[in-house]
């Protein structure tokens, strides 16, 4: 027998006895997939180990593997079906149930066809794992961590950590440069979905860490969408990370309807980058009220001094001018001097004694005679 009667013989046999639609449950390893074109996958399952991190475990960890194509007629449909139902692009790292057809090609070997998808059992298991995360974090006292932490009055220094072209970090940036505060920001670029981005931004926070920069604060930022796929943000790993940083975290990953388990351990969370930036700049804008009121209250303090001082100035003048030699002698008073010396009593004269007389509007001199 040669090998291409081998071939179409399981062909056949597989043809006859798995003739039909089966419904699988599997992570979709890899997928391809070009815009009016077939999507091309490979589906794993992975032993069940709850121990550990799926997205840790070593290929030893596979207890199944095939490949599987859905051709271009029904991917347009079916990939729109579940954007629609749940918010997301079918995606590697993703558990799935699908519907399928088994194929066997003399070439190609075994694959499946995919004919349809549940997007009810995603969005299941992705409920069911953030309630397992959001517990085992509360469990280890993770929420808790962030939130005690404390930043200095005024952020000056901030880590960055977005996609470097991401517009949601542009406008970051923008906004907090159109401020005229002074702040110092330096980017981490990282990944910011999918499979990859919890690790991506972990290894940013390890340089975070690492730079010479006393960074006071960090913040992690993307813009959101309908169409984006956040549940990247959820992943125990990244958050239990988040949570046990040093630093701040300042999160405005772009959720516009629920709130990622990154965004409940992190120090602040906001719902976009242009929130986070605002969010900083008002606690400058806060500061600057302050010193304004403290400012007017100065002002306030020096005028009312000054008044008091100037109505003060004024009662000493009224005294000195009720007490001056002029208003004594307008009341009807002299003053009387012998040889240039004022008489303070009587006593100091003698009769025949020659004395001057001082009036308001000049002198004139006398002299003495017995009583």
């Amino acid at each position: 027998m040669q090998l291409h009667e081998l071939c179409d013989s399981i062909r056949a046999t597989i043809q006859t006895d798995f003739d039909a639609t089966y419904r699988v449950t599997a992570e979709i390893s890899s997928l391809s997939a070009k815009s009016g074109g077939h999507c091309f996958m490979e589906l794993i399952e992975k032993r069940d180990d709850k121990t550990s991190s799926s997205k840790l475990r070593s290929s030893a960890d596979i207890i199944a593997k095939v490949r599987a194509t859905c051709w271009a007629n029904v991917w347009s449909m079916l990939s729109a079906y579940f954007l629609d139902a749940t918010g997301m692009q079918l995606q590697p790292g993703m558990q799935v149930e699908l519907d399928v057809n088994v194929d066997f090609h003399p070439v190609y070997g075994l694959s499946l066809v995919v004919v349809g998808v549940n997007p009810e059992f995603t969005l299941g298991g992705l409920m069911r794992q953030r309630r397992e995360t959001i517990a085992r974090l509360e469990k280890e006292g993770m929420m808790e961590l962030q939130p005690a932490l404390s930043l200095p009055t005024l952020v000056r220094r901030v880590a960055v950590i977005s996609a470097a072209d991401a517009a949601g970090y542009q406008d970051f940036t923008d906004q907090l440069r159109q401020s005229g505060y002074a702040f110092f920001t330096q980017l981490f670029p990282a990944t910011m979905q999918g499979e990859a981005a919890p690790f991506t931004i972990m290894a940013a926070l390890d340089k975070i860490y690492a730079s010479d920069t006393p960074f006071d604060l960090v913040v992690i930022i993307r813009g959101g969408g309908a169409n984006t796929d956040l549940t990247c943000f959820d992943d125990y790993e990244l958050c239990s990370f988040c949570a046990q940083f040093p630093l701040p975290i300042l999160s405005g990953i772009g959720h516009t309807r629920d709130v990622s388990i990154l965004d409940m351990v992190c120090f602040q969370a906001v719902k976009t980058p242009t929130a986070a930036a605002e969010w900083l700049i008002a606690r400058y804008q806060v500061q600057e009220d302050k010193l304004s009121q403290l400012a007017n209250l100065l002002q306030l303090q020096i005028t009312r001094a000054l008044s008091d001082e100037r109505h003060h100035l004024d009662l000493l003048a009224k005294t000195i001018e009720l007490h001056s030699p002029e208003a004594i002698y307008r009341m009807g008073y002299s003053l009387t001097l012998h040889n240039g010396q004022p008489v303070h009593s009587v006593s100091q004269l003698t009769p025949g004694d020659q004395v001057d007389l001082v009036f308001l509007d000049g002198s004139a001199k006398a002299q003495i005679t017995p009583a």
